[in-house]
């Protein structure tokens, strides 16, 4: 078999189009991490430099760490320096405390014997937690009503519920957040040059052929930058990406154990790099064990707040690229979720006979009684006006179809009929939403611009591509266990007076 003379750049055998090797700077045997690439010890201790104006002590104990010899005669690595060399590879492969202990110790018995290296890993945990970016632990409701933060602060009983804030034991608090504030993680990334000089990829680095290939290429990014000039004037700006969903936190399929991450994805990046583990931003950890479902606003709050903080406001953040301080701000772009989470996000139930958020009422399903389902069937009403589908009676349901397609809100109007929602949160109040249409205020609509763009929830690829494509494959394959046709479709298939097929 003869070679493709035109195949000049080798992407498939360990080269990437920008001429480097993609097994060395991208993949380098761990799974897209590169743990040689550098501790950044002078851009870490340059930015935690300004965490310590209140502790100088703690600042000249890591500045001492930071330029004491591993050993007498050791140029390459300080104390601090293999610290983080040895913790990056421990974060990257997993390893337990326990193991982490056990391989410093080894180390520690092969190197000269006036080493410093740290033998367990308590010491190299205290070591990094004064360099590590700071989070909050913010008290919940167990039912999910309220936050204890500002003016809650002090209660120990909820407001809405009257619940106890803490189990059996006082001061064991019944349910934390996890905040990971964004602000300091932004002035971080800003302060390699490296980072910084990647952020500016949507406008110098992207090429602009009119394909869509990154959310850069998107209308929805150039209204944004037509309608904010002054936003987009900056184009070190960032625009975000949020995605959550529910995961099992002990890997037990059994366990109805349910815990939500919300995280941060940047768009500035190029595309081979803004869903990369290393840019994707953890800002929220919500315990379970119980889904949030409609309270999920509740702990939004201290996200939704920075954000608009960044976006009225800015902040001053060190550009080490060009070497300079700017005012950095910040706008959420869309977000990505599964379309349960979709409802929990947008304030829409999706659930029912009117369950898309986009058509509303224009679009109503079909009850099947023997599914116990609602099923939408019938999307004649989408195409051109002319086509031949919307004649066939027989094909269909047995009717013609002259019914246009449903009007689809702008935000505006979206926001025009929420605005005035009153929700009071938590599991004992659930019952008192409405069963359809729009149920809430959802914290988005605090964002200035949230009523302006195009498209502010968009749905996975997972569950649309591959979920769907499986359900297909296994029906036409007859995979027992996984096919659609059962005795309960063709039930419905059967005794579904509206439903006729060829």
């Amino acid at each position: 078999m003869a070679f493709d003379r035109t195949y000049t750049i080798w992407t498939w055998h360990g080269v990437s189009k920008e001429g480097t090797s993609t097994s060395d700077n991208e993949n380098n045997g761990h799974g897209g991490l590169n743990y040689n690439e550098g501790d950044r010890l002078a851009d870490m201790m340059r930015v935690a430099q300004d965490q310590f104006d209140e502790n100088p002590a703690t600042f000249e104990r890591m500045l001492s760490d930071s330029e004491k010899p591993l050993y007498l005669g050791c140029k390459k690595y300080t104390r601090l320096s293999a610290i983080l060399r040895l913790y990056n590879l421990k974060a990257g492969h997993g390893l337990t405390d326990n193991s982490f202990t056990e391989i410093l110790d080894l180390i520690k018995d092969m190197l000269p014997n006036d080493n410093v290296l740290p033998r367990r890993t308590y010491e190299a945990k205290k070591m990094l937690c004064s360099m590590g970016l700071p989070y909050e632990k913010i008290h919940a409701c167990p039912n999910d009503c309220v936050l204890y933060q500002n003016d809650l602060d002090s209660l120990k009983n909820c407001p809405v519920c009257n619940v106890s804030r803490y189990k059996e034991k006082e001061g064991v608090h019944d349910k934390v957040l996890w905040y990971f504030p964004i602000i300091p993680r932004f002035k971080r990334l800003f302060s390699n040059a490296s980072d910084a000089a990647k952020l500016t990829w949507h406008s110098e680095g992207r090429e602009k052929d009119g394909k869509l290939r990154h959310p850069a290429d998107s209308p929805q990014w150039r209204f944004i930058d037509a309608k904010f000039p002054e936003f987009a004037k900056e184009k070190r700006n960032l625009r975000l990406a949020l995605s959550t969903d529910g995961m099992n936190p002990f890997g037990n399929l059994s366990s109805s154990y349910s815990t939500w991450p919300i995280v941060l994805v940047t768009y500035n990046l190029p595309p081979s790099l803004c869903m990369k583990r290393k840019y994707m931003m953890l800002s929220l950890l919500i315990s379970g064990p119980k889904q949030l479902g409609n309270d999920i606003d509740v702990y939004l709050a201290p996200l939704i707040d920075d954000l608009k903080m960044l976006w009225e406001k800015g902040v001053d953040a060190f550009d080490a690229h060009h070497n300079e301080v700017f005012n950095l701000r910040a706008m959420l772009f869309c977000t990505i979720h599964d379309y349960p989470a979709y409802g929990n996000l947008s304030g829409y139930t999706v659930k029912g006979e009117t369950a898309c958020p986009v058509c509303e009422d224009g679009m109503k399903g079909q009850w099947l009684s023997a599914s116990n389902k609602t099923v939408y069937f019938d999307h004649r009403p989408f195409l051109p006006i002319n086509h031949e589908y919307r004649k066939r009676k027989k094909a269909f349901n047995g009717k013609q179809e002259f019914r246009r397609r449903p009007k689809v809100l702008s935000g505006k109007e979206v926001f025009e009929k929420v605005k005035d929602i009153q929700v009071t949160f938590g599991k004992k109040n659930r019952s008192k939403l409405p069963k359809q249409g729009y149920k809430k205020y959802s914290e988005f609509w605090r964002l200035p611009y949230w009523k302006f763009l195009f498209v502010r929830h968009c749905l996975d690829v997972m569950h649309i591509e591959k979920n769907v494509c499986d359900s297909l494959i296994n029906t036409l394959l007859n995979v027992k266990g996984k096919t659609k046709d059962g005795a309960k479709a063709r039930d419905d298939f059967q005794f579904s007076s509206n439903l006729f097929f060829l």
